[in-house]
């Protein structure tokens, strides 16, 4: 990720020996009915970095994500090695906000994980004894395994949240964006989800997150990226997190935290 000359990912890696662009977004703008929501977006993302998107609401971060993910129209580009990202849907896990969820869909626990493993098998094929041991082991991994057979509707919100993790575990992805993970879970859940996204990054995946707290969850983040529909400023958080990036962004109604690293 670039910014006053600074890409992001330049110190070390977790898991990777030298860190290499996974993807590049180059002057990316959105419109809705002639309002401009993201004017000329330029960063790139490295393997093995926990990149939070932070900003106020309305900032454009939801935005941002869809139109990477080629989910809302766009000009720009946004690239995956030679490749556009949205061509590599295959390889991407997308976690969107709960609100956005139909809870009341009826089906089980067990039937939103094995979602993860469509792709991978085909539509309307029956899914491998390979894709059912994946689906558990993701279940077990967020601690969910014993409510498989539980509907959606009766889990909690940070259990819901878990359920939707494991799907995208059990894609197998290479590059993981979730939208708002820990609004409305319990700190149980925020300890599991965070431990993943530790494991996932150590593995030289990359971990996209839009984050609304500015409290103690932005420790966690690598890197982060500061919008208010343009970029305001990327890179680590000691980088990122100064009173005068934060009063941009948030126009000065902001606490600055002090002590984010």
């Amino acid at each position: 990720m670039t910014t006053a000359g600074y890409r992001i990912g330049e110190s070390s890696l977790l898991g990777v020996d030298s860190p290499q662009p996974v993807i590049q977004v180059k002057n990316l703008n959105v419109s809705y009915r002639g309002v401009e929501a993201l004017q000329g977006i330029n960063c790139e993302f490295q393997a093995g970095r926990l990149t939070g998107i932070i900003g106020p609401n309305g900032a454009g971060k939801s935005t941002l994500l869809k139109a990477m993910l080629g989910l809302l129209p766009a000009k720009g580009k946004v690239k995956w090695g030679n490749g556009s990202l949205a061509t590599n849907r295959s390889r991407l896990a997308y976690v969107p906000q709960r609100s956005k969820i139909d809870w009341d869909y009826p089906v089980t626990v067990w039937d939103v994980v094995m979602m993860g493993r469509v792709k991978a098998t085909g539509w309307l094929r029956r899914f491998s004894a390979s894709s059912r041991h994946i689906a558990l082991e993701s279940l077990k991994r967020v601690g969910m395994e014993k409510l498989r057979d539980r509907a959606i509707s009766q889990l909690s919100g940070g259990q819901q949240q878990r359920v939707f993790l494991a799907r995208a575990l059990a894609q197998q992805a290479e590059i993981f964006f979730l939208d708002e993970p820990f609004v409305g879970v319990d700190q149980k859940t925020q300890n599991i989800i965070f431990g993943i996204f530790r494991e996932l990054t150590a593995s030289g995946k990359t971990v996209i997150v839009i984050n609304h707290d500015l409290g103690a969850t932005i420790t966690h983040f690598d890197d982060l990226i500061l919008l208010n529909k343009e970029l305001i400023a990327a890179g680590t958080r000691e980088t990122v997190l100064t009173k005068e990036n934060l009063y941009a962004a948030y126009d000065g109604q902001v606490m600055f935290f002090s002590d984010a690293a």
